[in-house]
């Protein structure tokens, strides 16, 4: 299986200096629920305080792609898109919104995020 961090391309950060957030809001995200096998609908929005590096959006949407047919937690999804983007960008803040559709009555938004330590202003 492709590892999800190769989808990822990204680019040089044309501002370096200036801390600015970028968000990222993608409607149409969709895992299977590991345990009905069930396909379950998110809206993930990714935010970002970039370093050197930002992420190509093509790329981000192919990556999330990725997760279509792949069981999976909320949890564990949000915390794997966080990971991966921390991993492939070094941002200087990162947030992961995932907000899950309705299953059963109850609705989910799983909130994961990380940011460096010497990074005092916070972003969100």
């Amino acid at each position: 299986m492709k590892e999800k961090t190769s989808f990822l391309v990204t680019f040089p950060n044309p501002n370096p200096e200036r801390d600015y957030t970028i968000i990222h809001t993608a409607p149409e995200f969709t895992s299977v629920c590991p345990v009905t096998g069930q396909p379950d609908f998110a809206t993930i929005i990714l935010e970002y305080v970039p370093d050197k590096i930002c992420v190509e959006l093509k790329s981000y949407k192919f990556y999330l792609q990725s997760f279509r047919n792949e069981g999976i937690y909320f949890e564990a999804v949000t915390n794997k898109i966080l990971n991966d983007f921390v991993k492939i960008c070094k941002p200087r803040y990162m947030k992961i919104t995932a907000r899950f559709n309705t299953r059963g009555g109850i609705s989910s938004e799983i909130i994961a995020e990380q940011r460096r330590k010497k990074l005092k202003k916070k972003f969100v």
